[in-house]
């Protein structure tokens, strides 16, 4: 098989309508708009107007919060840290930290801080140093003879 003879699926791509092209292309004329109206003419917003009664999303009440102080944290698994290990991106032998783990490429950016979640196999001795782990993280790290020290407990007690 070559480039040239690749071709789609019998009726997975669709020519495009063209639009006002006379009689003949069926959307000739108004282009299939209708007749007159506002909607028939360009530069239309009507989305959610309901002809000038209370729109619903109005009617409705509001509801939820959202925290403008919150902590927003990045989230890494401890298979994609493994992975770094195997390439030899990340060193174990000394204390794998947030700026080691941002620096090694395996997150972009720390955000509040980086929080380590258990999906994934671990099975190099990791001693990390972080904001927060999951239950499951610290006990698959300390299964596998690291350790995973999380520095945001003492930081929300003393927030108290």
């Amino acid at each position: 098989m070559k480039l040239h003879e690749l071709s789609d699926n019998p009726g997975a791509t669709k020519p495009r309508k063209r639009v006002g092209r006379g009689p003949g292309s069926g959307t000739g004329k108004m282009g299939g708009r209708g007749i007159k109206g506002q909607k028939s003419r360009s530069g239309v917003a009507i989305k959610g107007y309901e002809g000038g009664q209370m729109p619903l999303y109005q009617r409705l009440p509001k509801r939820g919060f959202n925290k403008p102080n919150r902590k927003s944290y990045s989230a890494i698994n401890l298979g994609l840290i493994q992975k770094f290990v195997d390439a030899g991106k990340l060193d174990i032998k000394s204390v794998i930290t947030e700026d080691a783990l941002v620096a090694a490429g395996v997150v972009r950016r720390k955000r509040d801080g980086i929080r380590i979640l258990a999906k994934g196999d671990v099975t190099a001795k990791l001693n990390l140093d972080v904001t927060g782990a999951s239950k499951t993280a610290v006990e698959a790290v300390e299964k596998a003879g690291g350790s995973l020290t999380v520095k945001a407990a003492a930081a929300t007690e003393a927030s108290e």
